[in-house]
């Protein structure tokens, strides 16, 4: 294609093969066929170049997610990158540096950098880095002669060289302490790219607009991407929950394959891929049989460790990456993220049968490409997603108005059967109560339910939501037509009380780009990249429709709505027992002002400033809206703060029910409730072998659950958090503690920290409610047990709490108090 990239000028490709048998000519734009280096004259099948290095072939049998990408210690043959000192000296340089200077390696390191590319060309990086404001994203410096036509002062004297030669271009950007220079040979006239790039960028940029749906989107992207770049194929893939990815669109040659609407599995792009794409929005592989150019020295002399190339755009790619290209029969690539919302959304990925080279200038509008296309699914995808979220909102009002009209909420939800399954996109519905289950619609027979929610309140917390129920819950093989899919909502935080929604099954049929497993060398065990890739059927069973983002918000605010109403039948029931009115004469004071004098306020805050956003928000200015979104996160903080009030105020009232407990189970399932709080962050967690003790497991859980939450709140400014968990043993009781080496607190304040809002940071800080650790001594006094703490600033701090090794039974009068069996609202884990 005329818009594609130029081929080298036969004198470019001649001095470049001399220079570096790894950079090899492309087809040009009239359809000429490229001959490569080691190929015969008119010889059209690639011809490969000497082997791997001994380092890249080691690399070979790394496991694939373990690669460290970043710092492959070479570059890409068709250029050439120094990496200077702060005083513009040379640190290190690709190898093929010394014949396209003509000065042996080893004397030029430690030169300054006129030296390495001559003084006009030195001058203007030193401008730029004093100038330009240089972070992680390439800055084209601009077109430099070639240093081989140049005249430079050396310690050996005046280099003179002929006047003529190709021009390189030449871009700069800093990282980790480097200021990494990268020089291509320039394929353009500026003129000439603008003016075959700019109209093709404008017409991508008008057509956006135009375009209604993400199909018109991505099919859009994939023909102007073709256009602007020359690929034979290009493709446009999205990313799952799991990894893998799905062919949304593409535009192909005639002699390439078609893998339109197919899936790629998650471990064609592994873990640390993503992370790198997500930095570096567009890769180029000009050559995936070219020999990649090492960096000499292999470590960087000033930081004692090999250079960072993540954001170098001639960065070389691991061997097994290549390897799964050449199987593929591609010979060249570029890849350009999507990423929306700070995610990696999908990938444009273009390929071809040729090596290719792609101008700076093309690269650069492929980005901004990228970023605008970016944009438009975000922009889309939010669209969707709100115009869903108000339709099953307004769902969830008219169900929950049913409810509170009711004074039995359980025959409410009965009585509107359509409401509880349409908000959920269900087939059918249970509702768990003191081991009694009303079944609504398609459901699981009652025994099997109950154990679901047995199960439920054992290994899990919060809103539960899975598509493949028999992976987890072996049990529900059985049921998978009626539930292979379900979202469970506690209502309460002690008793095993829920709503669930079931999905049946739905079986599928997925194709694969070839059969999608990792392929293992018989020889040494290493992993290999895969060969196949014609398509592979796979038969999807015992899975059910995945579950929305925006149902599972739904069903948080539904849990939220059912704890209320919850709470206030239980105390209209308290105020039928005269021995509890005059117990709880204030605590029911309190419950009424919550409800009635701020909940309502609360709500209707949130509700109008939604439907102000909705119906005005195009209207309204920036500030308007930011004081719009101040408002709405103020009302929402206000209303977690009342359900932590109210929960506090429960947790003096539900009856215990004193078992033995296993602390090693229950401390363990805990823990396991933050795994995703933690993700990404490095925490130690140490619990030893814990003894049996008595209380009520339910009660516990919540405290155990608040002191693991404070310290993995307060670690988070730390690089390496630890939390310990430990257990001493007395003649009358056992000392539970929790360490942390987070950042501590003022001794002198220590007696306010289990008081109700009582905190020694700044929200702005750490954020909560100032009420978790109440919640804890609440807890350990009805124990019979006692509560404090130590620590130091910056230094952690540690919590203990004792029980008694013999439990004694509530006081006639604090069962009393206790009341009615009540369900408290969400346990707070702030302090």
């Amino acid at each position: 294609m005329s818009s594609g990239p130029e081929p080298l000028s036969p004198d470019t490709a001649a001095m470049r093969a001399q220079n570096d048998p790894g950079d090899l000519p492309r087809s040009s734009a009239s359809g000429t066929t490229p001959v490569l280096p080691g190929a015969a004259p008119g010889s059209s099948a690639p011809t490969a170049l000497a082997a791997p290095t001994a380092d890249a072939a080691e690399a070979a049998n790394v496991p694939c997610d373990a690669e460290p990408i970043h710092i492959p210690g070479s570059i890409q043959p068709h250029g050439y990158l120094l990496c200077l000192s702060s005083t513009f000296t040379l640190l290190q340089a690709s190898e093929n540096i010394a014949a396209l200077v003509g000065i042996p390696m080893e004397q030029l390191l430690g030169e300054p950098v006129d030296v390495v590319i001559g003084a006009a060309a030195a001058a203007k990086i030193a401008h730029a880095a004093a100038t330009a404001m240089l972070d992680e994203a390439p800055l084209y410096v601009g077109v430099i002669d070639n240093p081989l036509f140049s005249p430079r002062e050396t310690a050996q004297g005046r280099l003179a060289m002929a006047t003529d030669g190709p021009e390189l271009d030449i871009t700069m950007h800093r990282h980790d302490g480097n200021l990494i220079v990268e020089l291509e040979v320039a394929r353009h006239p500026t003129a000439d790219v603008f003016a075959s790039m700019y109209p093709l960028v404008r017409t991508f940029t008008r057509s956006l607009q135009d375009v209604a749906t993400l199909t018109g989107l991505v099919e859009l992207a994939v023909r102007e991407v073709r256009a602007m770049t020359g690929f034979g194929r290009v493709l446009l893939y999205k990313f799952d929950d799991e990894g893998r990815s799905e062919v949304l669109a593409e535009h192909i040659d005639d002699g390439y394959t078609s893998f339109l609407h197919q899936l790629f599995p998650a471990s064609d792009l592994p873990r640390q891929a993503r992370a790198l794409y997500v930095k570096q929005r567009v890769r180029l592989v000009a050559n995936a049989d070219a020999k990649s150019a090492r960096l000499v020295p292999p470590v960087n002399p000033v930081t004692g460790r090999p250079t960072d190339l993540t954001y170098a755009a001639l960065r070389s790619f691991s061997p097994i990456h290549l390897g799964y290209m050449r199987n593929m029969g591609t010979h060249a690539s570029m890849s350009v993220s999507l990423v929306v919302h700070g995610q990696l959304w999908g990938l444009i990925s273009c390929h071809d049968h040729d090596a290719r080279l792609v101008p700076f200038e093309v690269r650069v509008a492929i980005e901004h490409l990228g970023q605008l296309l970016s944009l438009q699914i975000e922009a889309k995808e939010e669209r969707a997603e709100t115009a869903y979220l108000l339709s099953l909102r307004r769902t969830m009002s008219q169900l929950m108005g049913t409810l509170a009209e009711q004074d039995d909420y359980l025959a409410a939800l009965e009585s509107a059967p359509d409401d509880l399954l349409c908000f959920a996109g269900s087939t059918g519905a249970a509702i768990v109560v003191d081991g009694k289950a009303t079944l609504v619609g398609s459901t699981p027979d009652q025994e099997a339910v109950l154990a679901l929610a047995q199960w439920l309140a054992s290994g899990t917390s919060g809103v539960y939501a899975t598509d493949a129920l028999s992976q987890a819950w072996p049990r529900a093989s059985h049921h998978t037509d009626t539930a292979s899919g379900i979202l469970a909502v506690p209502i309460s935080q002690i008793f095993r009380n829920y709503v669930i929604w079931f999905r049946p099954e739905t079986t599928r049929t997925i194709t694969w780009a070839g059969e999608p497993v990792k392929r293992v060398s018989s020889q040494d065990g290493g992993v290999a990249p895969r060969k196949d890739f014609a398509p592979w059927l796979e038969t999807v069973r015992n899975r059910s429709l995945r579950w929305h983002p925006v149902e599972l918000e739904i069903a948080g605010e539904f849990r939220l709505g059912m704890l209320n109403i919850v709470l206030r039948r239980a105390e209209e029931l308290a105020e039928l027992a005269d021995e509890l009115r005059r117990a709880n004469k204030e605590l029911e004071a309190f419950s009424y002002s919550v409800s009635h004098d701020l909940r309502a306020p609360l709500r209707h805050i949130a509700g109008y400033g939604d439907l102000l956003r909705e119906s005005e928000g195009e209207k309204l200015s920036e500030r308007s809206k930011r004081f719009l979104d101040n408002m709405l996160e103020s009302a929402r903080f206000a209303g977690v703060l009342v359900d932590d009030l109210l929960t506090f105020s429960q947790m003096g009232r539900a009856a215990l029910r004193p078992v033995s407990v296993d602390l090693n189970q229950l401390v363990r399932s805990v823990a396991q409730e933050f795994g995703a709080e933690t993700a990404g962050r490095k925490v130690e967690w140490v619990i030893p072998e814990l003894p049996s003790v008595t209380g009520d497991p339910a009660f516990l859980q919540i405290a155990l659950r608040n002191l693991f939450s404070n310290a993995v709140k307060y670690t988070r400014t730390r690089e390496s958090a630890k939390i310990e968990l430990s257990v001493n043993s007395t003649a009358d009781e056992y000392i539970v503690s929790v360490r942390d080496n987070g950042v501590g607190f003022n001794m002198k304040y220590v007696n306010k920290l289990f008081g109700v809002f009582q905190r020694l940071h700044r929200a702005e800080e750490f954020d909560g409610t100032g009420i978790g650790l109440a919640n804890v001594r609440r807890i350990i006094e009805r124990h019979d047990g006692r509560t404090w703490a130590e620590g130091r600033e910056g230094e952690g701090a540690a919590f203990h709490f004792s029980l008694p090794k013999v439990f004694r039974a509530e006081s006639a009068n604090t069962q009393n108090t206790a009341g009615m069996r009540r369900k408290p609202g969400p346990s707070s884990s702030s302090s």
